[in-house]
């Protein structure tokens, strides 16, 4: 005798109803379990479609650019300007000033650094559809030359190859570079972000791009970030909000980081296929073979102290692809530190324990070198 399967009433599918949808089915559910099941639901669509996120600490804007506007957090006037080169990679700049208690330009400053500004950069409009990596190249020297021609430089994520393509353009300008989860070598290591650029072919991309009016928006790529963990994504951040549904404090933690994860932003398609077909794909910039603003760059002229932080866990940026860059500098290797600490890759950035942990020795670090 075939058994037969019995067929739920509510759709699972649709995250948001799933807590409900499941309370529901279960036949000894109580009122505290529906109640709690209609609080969950309730959370989860808040969650889902949140308002932006919001930078934590006071500052005003010093430029406001055609890519960015820099934003300046400085406590001082006199001393080393630190520029934080946000991400520009699908998220907004405020992970780097996450929350009060938990924000990087709040620890750099608490470190001693007067002068601390971050790049604040424009969600990509169709009219900047053919803003290349020299445009972002060009607006930030400017933005060097206006905070009087000498900086150190702190690069997350994506900010770290841009930060390194402008220190091996300029060298004179950078005082000190610090690489936080940056890829510098793409074919190192083996993250998933290497096998995708290596085996979706160009064309894919460039047909995402097309569609988007010539920019790569923002929700093609959440959802490509989402399925690299489909689970958790999908399902796993809805069970715990649903068993959490009565502790406050996770429920405002959830929404606070949903605010920044679920409002990406779109970029310039010809500056993402650049980065996809040039760094991703051939990776030329390790090998030397990277054109910016009329030079060839190379890593060799990169001649400052170098600060490289990765994480152990990090399966966006291998601590392979940050590490390589010790070989591809210039700078003597007793001026090089390698810092390797627990967790992934959004951590290294507005995790409370890098946070706390290895941020306040990378300001230290900063503030040694002089001005």
């Amino acid at each position: 005798m075939t058994r037969k399967t019995k067929t739920p009433k509510f759709e699972h599918s649709v995250p948001w109803f799933w807590p409900m949808a499941a309370a529901m089915e279960m036949e000894a559910a109580g009122l505290d379990m529906i109640h709690d099941s209609l609080m969950a639901t309730a959370e989860t669509i808040s969650i889902e479609s949140p308002p932006p996120s919001e930078w934590a600490t006071k500052n005003r804007i010093l430029r406001d650019f055609d890519t960015m506007r820099l934003r300046d957090f400085s406590k001082g006037s006199s001393g080393l300007p630190v520029l934080v080169d946000a991400p520009y990679a699908g998220h907004s700049a405020t992970i780097a000033d996450y929350q009060r208690g938990q924000s990087l330009i709040e620890t750099l400053l608490a470190a001693g650094l007067p002068r601390v500004l971050a790049t604040d950069w424009k969600p990509a409009t169709p009219e900047m559809r053919d803003y290349d990596i020299d445009k972002y190249l060009a607006e930030i020297n400017v933005a060097v030359d206006d905070l009087g021609g000498r900086v150190a430089l702190v690069g997350l994520c994506q900010g770290g190859w841009m930060s390194a393509m402008y220190a091996a353009r300029f060298p004179q300008k950078v005082a000190a570079l610090v690489l936080a989860g940056s890829p510098i070598d793409t074919d190192a290591g083996d993250g998933p972000i290497k096998r995708l650029a290596h085996t979706m072919p160009l064309s894919m991309y460039e047909e995402m791009v097309a569609s988007g009016e010539g920019r790569m928006l923002g929700q093609y790529m959440l959802t490509g970030w989402k399925n690299m963990h489909p689970d958790q994504q999908y399902l796993g951040k809805f069970v715990d909000l649903y068993a959490h549904a009565e502790d406050a404090d996770y429920v405002a933690r959830t929404e606070h980081f949903e605010r920044w994860y679920e409002n990406p932003i779109d970029l310039p398609g010809r500056y993402y296929l650049q980065a996809i077909d040039l760094l991703f794909k051939r990776n030329l910039f390790a090998k030397g073979k990277f054109t910016g603003l009329g030079r060839k760059l190379a890593l060799k002229d990169i001649t400052c102290p170098l600060y490289l932080l990765a994480g152990e866990s990090d399966d966006i940026t291998t601590w392979e692809q940050v590490y390589a860059a010790a070989d591809l500098v210039g700078t003597p290797a007793a001026r090089i530190v390698k810092q390797t600490v627990p967790g992934g890759h959004i951590g290294l950035f507005m995790g409370a324990r890098t946070l706390k942990d290895a941020w306040p020795g990378i300001g230290a670090w900063l503030k040694a070198i002089p001005a």
